[in-house]
């Protein structure tokens, strides 16, 4: 579904993205890992092309992106930011079908489809659908927000931090709600945390990156028991303070 071939970006003098290539599978979920300024987003916003690499390729389903209008590229790509990029001045319903209005979907149609998005995503559609984003809490936003993202059924997801900016209650909670959703939708992820645990619980996959480089790409199983030092450091920085209590 998606390859990534020898990609590098540099930002001035800091290189973000350090000659970077994987492949993913369709319906593969993947989760990217690591400190802060490694590269995981600026990775995922070349993907979507909301940054183009400086050298390399990425290829999506068969085809080069830089031979799509971006616009027309983002159309078919699903992107949930951590601060939920709602509009706030649309309803509840207009930000859910904004892709679908740029591609021509009719009233009645777009109507419906919020509808089953919203009751997938366990929120009453004569509750929520003419409400404003400041009206709901920050976990039903991030619903909205995953809603949203679905509405085109996009074959292909990208996630930026979803739910970081959650308590851990409703985290959790939004955790379960997405890898049931994923499991049922069968669609291709990229999704990009900070948290460990969020990642094994929802990845088939793990993409490490250190200093814009991937240093490891394992599946999910196999993570927590590497060898790669790289690997086996993030784990023990991560578990550090349970290593402590037990």
């Amino acid at each position: 579904m998606i390859v990534v071939k020898n990609i590098t970006k540099t930002f001035g003098t800091h290189k973000a993205v350090d000659n970077v290539s994987f492949t993913v599978n369709e319906g593969e979920n993947i989760v990217f890992l690591g400190t802060s300024g490694c590269g995981k987003t600026t990775l995922l916003k070349m993907i979507n092309r909301l940054l183009d690499p400086d050298s390399g390729e990425i290829w999506i389903n068969g085809h080069r992106i830089v031979d799509q209008r971006p616009e027309d590229l983002r159309k078919k790509i699903g992107y949930v930011f951590q601060n939920t990029g709602l509009f706030p001045h649309y309803t509840i319903e207009e930000n859910i079908g904004t892709v679908p209005r740029l591609l021509g979907w009719d009233k009645a149609k777009i109507a419906a489809r919020v509808s089953d998005l919203l009751e997938e995503l366990h929120l009453s559609p004569d509750q929520y659908r003419s409400a404003y984003p400041h009206q709901l809490s920050g976990g039903q936003q991030q619903r909205v927000g995953i809603a949203r993202a679905l509405a085109a059924y996009p074959p292909v997801l990208l996630m930026d931090e979803p739910f970081g900016a959650l308590d851990p209650l409703t985290r959790a909670e939004m955790q379960d709600m997405l890898r049931d959703l994923l499991q049922r939708l069968h669609k291709t992820v990229l999704l990009v945390t900070h948290d460990l645990d969020e990642a094994l619980y929802l990845a088939s996959h793990l993409v490490l990156l250190e200093g814009g480089k991937v240093v490891a790409n394992l599946p999910a199983g196999e993570f927590l028991h590497s060898q790669v030092p790289a690997v086996q450091a993030y784990v023990r920085a991560v578990h550090r303070g349970q290593e402590a209590v037990n």
